[in-house]
């Protein structure tokens, strides 16, 4: 979503952390001299932030060839040794947050109990476990905004916990601006800012303001590691027992071993296809092979060349070019071994995701939920798939009732919710989420909410024949090829409401705020305001992928336009329906 600007989010707190490993004054490639030789010392919380960032060959060539998690312990020692004297200088690092993406940010990973939406909706919640939260969410916030380089405007939904994010962070920036000798925000502190003739916009949004999406079976190959798969920081872990507990045909005996795979912006096909329909990887991941299949003559002519049959593929990747008729070889096979490592890499995932996809009929759950969130005509009964036993786990169950639930004008008769209660206790589900919800929709002001999802949004467009060659990895037999059609989900929908500055009831109560501005009042929008360039969307309570991508299609048709997408915590629906029980307990 920012990839034309002056740099991404990744990018620049990638500089601000190389900046901190080579004793704060900036890093510069190829620089002359003996490197200097250094112990990277962290905990958990660092640990988070560096390892999306920095692999460990990049720590190496900074000179770091030791990597240990003793912070605490060092510490402690300096003080029992009375060697506090001997500590030189300590450099203060605003990076406290985790880049995902060039785009996408998220505040902890640790604790992140402590700001998940559970504990701001906590019924028994006190005023100062509140007001941790929000400290706790402004202060990384704060440390985004440092970074960055740029001071925003804030707008905010009224009476939420958004709003008392906004609050806090305008204060907090107002008094960082003031104290003009000790500014983060002015002079060089990373190079000029990111957003060089225009302030970005951020807005705050609270999870409460679209409760399905979260919940919502997905279509998109990101979207869908997240779901079914245990992906975490960018790292998809595959285990044995990985979609295959509810498959008849048991588990495969391929999958014994756990293996990681690190999902990064150096992996070319990831970075295209996250986005996509998940027939649609499955169909490049069998071109992708096709293709190698093709040129794999080729890589054993390079090995027989190099005189390297036999010799494993990490001795050959370290090869270079250091001799001149080898030259052509040695930059060919490496290319080509690194295509067939992504391949297997994306075979692999792909495979599992398919397994959950015809396990447990997710696509059939997909467009059900898409018609009932875009108020779509439904074609076969509720009842009949929650009591249908050959269709998902009790949890996708409960996960559509709930959407349902949330996304119905009316509330269903008592009548009709005893009916429904009893098919989701025979499906085997816990009711506690439900209970929630029914509070939730109980209190909430529903006049305008839930927000409607837009229009029509899937085709289906009959079986994937092209994928179903002899051969094809990905036997896609009874799964439709869904073809998604853009439409804006809520916090999108808001997010363009106040970038275009546009006036509708949905926003035109939301707060503003310029902590630039002398006095801290609440004024109101100024009415020669342009539309914005760039912006930072941060949902207070919790993100997902979903409304990541959907940011990102959304901003694709808007040429000269940047939007980071940003969240307290990164859940999927599982992780979510687990803290919807919790609340309902009570």
């Amino acid at each position: 979503m920012a990839a034309a600007a002056a740099a991404s989010i990744r990018e620049r707190q990638t500089v601000a952390l190389k900046r901190m490993l080579n004793f704060n004054v900036p890093h510069v490639k190829n620089s002359a001299g003996e490197p200097v030789w250094k112990v990277l010392i962290y905990d958990r919380f660092g640990q988070d932030i560096i390892s999306p960032l920095l692999s460990v060959k990049e720590l190496r060539d900074m000179g770091i060839t030791l990597h240990l998690s003793k912070l605490e312990d060092i510490a402690n020692a300096a003080l029992a040794a009375s060697a506090v004297t001997q500590v030189a200088k300590v450099f203060d690092q605003y990076l406290n947050f985790i880049t995902l993406e060039d785009d996408m940010f998220v505040l902890c990973n640790q604790n992140k109990e402590i700001v998940s939406y559970r504990a701001i909706n906590r019924t028994d919640i006190t005023d100062t476990e509140m007001e941790t939260v929000m400290d706790t969410i402004v202060d990384s916030l704060f440390c985004f905004f440092v970074t960055l380089g740029a001071v925003p405007i804030i707008r905010c939904s009224r009476g939420t916990a958004a709003e008392m994010v906004a609050v806090k962070l305008d204060k907090k920036l107002r008094e960082n601006l003031r104290d003009a000798r000790n500014s983060l925000f002015t002079g060089d502190t990373l190079g000029a800012g990111q957003f060089s003739f225009q302030r970005p916009l951020l807005v705050l949004v609270d999870r409460n303001i679209d409760l399905a999406t979260p919940l919502h079976h997905t279509w998109t190959y990101q979207a869908l590691v997240h779901d079914v798969l245990d992906f975490h920081l960018n790292r998809v872990n595959l285990e044995e027992s990985s979609g295959t507990e509810t498959s008849p045909a048991g588990a495969r005996p391929k999958r014994k071993n756990k293996k990681s795979y690190d999902l990064t912006p150096v992996d070319k096909f990831w970075q295209k296809h996250k986005g996509s329909p998940f027939p649609e990887v499955a169909e490049s991941v069998q071109q992708e092979l096709e293709s190698y299949r093709a040129q794999e003559d080729e890589v054993k002519r390079l090995k027989s060349i190099m005189g390297l049959e036999g010799e494993d593929e990490g001795a050959i990747s370290m090869l270079s070019d250091n001799t001149a008729k080898l030259t052509s070889a040695v930059s060919s096979l490496p290319e080509l071994l690194e295509k067939k490592r992504l391949i297997d890499l994306h075979t692999n995932v792909a495979t599992a995701v398919l397994e959950h996809i015809k396990a447990r009929k997710l696509d059939v759950y997909f467009e059900y939920e898409e018609k009932i969130m875009s108020k779509t005509t439904l074609d076969k009964s509720l009842l009949d798939i929650i009591s249908d036993p050959d269709a998902g786990t009790p949890e996708d169950k409960m996960r559509l009732f709930l959407i349902y639930y949330i996304s119905a004008q009316q509330a269903p008769s008592e009548a009709d919710l005893e009916q429904y209660k009893k098919a989701l206790t025979d499906a085997g589900c816990n009711l506690n989420p439900l209970q929630y919800i029914k509070q939730w929709k109980a209190f909430a002001k529903m006049a305008s909410a839930p927000a409607s999802y837009g229009n029509t949004t899937t085709k289906p467009m009959g079986l994937l024949s092209r994928v179903m060659n002899t051969g094809s990895q990905f036997v896609m037999e009874g799964v439709k090829n869904l073809v998604l059609k853009q439409q804006n989900l809520p916090v999108t929908r808001i997010l363009d409401n106040l970038m275009e500055m546009k006036s509708n009831p949905e926003t035109d109560d939301y707060r503003y705020f310029d902590p630039k501005m002398l006095r801290g009042n609440d004024s109101s929008v100024p009415r020669n305001k342009n539309p914005f360039q760039e912006a930072i969307v941060f949902v207070v309570g919790g993100g997902n992928y979903i409304e990541y991508q959907n940011l990102v299609d959304y901003i694709k048709g808007k040429q000269g336009k940047h939007i980071l997408y940003g969240c307290s915590e990164l859940f999927n629906a599982t992780q979510f329906i687990k803290q919807l029980s919790q609340l309902g307990q009570k």
